[in-house]
């Protein structure tokens, strides 16, 4: 390092299913870095679009690849970190990017402020080609209470040590889609994160991403972590069971006019709640 002690280790690890076009640029971006004490942990989930044949290309540069079966991306992730020999820990989805030099950033900072469990960044979005979209502007400064009802942390963007995974425990892997937001909200009981306004990460938003498919069951588990860790009348689960009683009141009455008419008398409310009451302590 530029005072002359070694470079931490830092471990990466990607886990990935099904993402042939994107998985190169992210390995791309990991491998590019020029980190000189990089240890890389690709898991797959057993993909069968040619994915495998994607990362095989870069097998020499990782120090693990396993590819098979396994229960979701909460479980390939623990499955990474649990080879993990690194002092400083993160993990980057398959079709999202880190920026240049950044884990030389990271390790820099973490030796600079040994106080630091967990650091995170800012980051922006890109399209399905990679193209720069705007800023993911709901990113900001650490707020425990605010963390509990909305998660402001970009999780591409966020790197810790070793120490506060081994202590918070690994990710809850029935979580399909608020994992990380799950683990943060452990792990930040322990440890109050940095935050430096420097952008670290690209999100990819795309057709396929978890975060748009998610529907019903993504609300459903996003409640159940609000009410986990602040109880029922947190505004996230009370916003998903507004909602999930306009769901029945549809499946019951079908589109017609009585339904119409219950739209039209609950949406002020949900206004009300959503944009004045409860405006950015939720999210959905």
């Amino acid at each position: 390092m530029p005072d002359g002690t070694p470079w931490p280790r830092v471990t990466v690890v990607t886990p990935s299913y099904n993402q042939a076009p994107y998985v190169e640029a992210t390995l791309r971006s990991v491998l590019l870095q020029g980190y000189p004490n990089l240890e890389y942990i690709v898991i797959d989930g057993g993909s069968t679009d040619g994915s495998d044949g994607v990362i095989r290309r870069y097998e020499p540069w990782l120090a693990g690849y396993v590819t098979e079966r396994d229960e979701g991306q909460s479980q390939a992730i623990n499955k990474g970190l649990a080879r993990a020999t690194g002092e400083v820990l993160a993990w980057l989805n398959s079709d999202d990017l880190y920026e240049p030099d950044v884990l030389g950033q990271v390790a820099e900072y973490f030796a600079r402020e040994p106080e630091c469990a967990l650091l995170y960044g800012l980051g922006s979005y890109i399209d399905e080609e990679g193209v720069k979209q705007g800023p993911c502007d709901w990113i900001r400064p650490f707020d425990r209470r605010l963390l509990l009802t909305f998660n402001f942390i970009m999780q591409p963007a966020a790197f810790w040590r070793r120490w506060l995974w081994e202590e918070t425990g690994g990710l809850d892997e029935t979580c399909h889609w608020a994992m990380d937001w799950e683990w943060l909200i452990r792990a930040t009981a322990l440890a109050e994160p940095h935050f430096v306004p420097i952008e670290f990460a690209r999100w990819r938003v795309q057709p396929r991403m978890k975060t748009a498919t998610g529907g019903e069951p993504r609300r459903a588990e996003i409640a159940a972590i609000s009410r986990r860790y602040s109880g029922f009348w947190q505004p996230t689960n009370l916003t998903y069971l507004l909602d999930r009683a306009s769901w029945r009141a549809a499946e019951r009455l079908g589109n017609g006019l009585a339904f119409r008419s219950l739209q039209r008398l609950a949406a002020p409310l949900r206004w009300l709640l959503k944009e004045k009451a409860w405006k950015g302590r939720y999210q959905d």
